[in-house]
């Protein structure tokens, strides 16, 4: 029977969930802090879900909106959206800021801090 690859999902974390999901986590994780008001949030949406769907792309990846968790986008400083956290076993190792929504950029951009 062949293997498939599994198909990375972008999930959603909040408060309630990141610490279990994202600091208690193991390997490497993003977090993209965004808002559904953010033009350029929704823009990048389906390149984010390309990389999550590359065979070679081994983080998980998921969405914080700061409008309902303000609390972690100010613990982490986040001045603007989208911001990209890098995350290896709960050490933050990385940030990105108003990513280009082109396929290699953002690829190139979460998967360097891992390298």
């Amino acid at each position: 029977m062949p293997s498939h690859p599994v198909i990375q999902e972008i999930r959603t974390v909040t408060s309630g969930t990141f610490t279990g999901l994202v600091l208690e986590g193991r390997g490497p994780i993003v977090v993209e802090f965004m808002s559904y008001g953010c033009s350029h949030c929704r823009t990048i949406a389906p390149i984010l879900e390309q990389v999550a769907q590359m065979p070679d792309f081994n983080e998980q990846i998921f969405m914080l909106n700061i409008a309902v968790d303000p609390e972690l986008a100010e613990r982490y400083s986040i001045q603007g959206t989208p911001t990209f956290i890098m995350f290896l076993d709960g050490q933050t190792i990385g940030m990105v800021e108003g990513l280009e929504p082109e396929l290699q950029t953002v690829l190139s951009a979460l998967t360097q801090p891992f390298e």
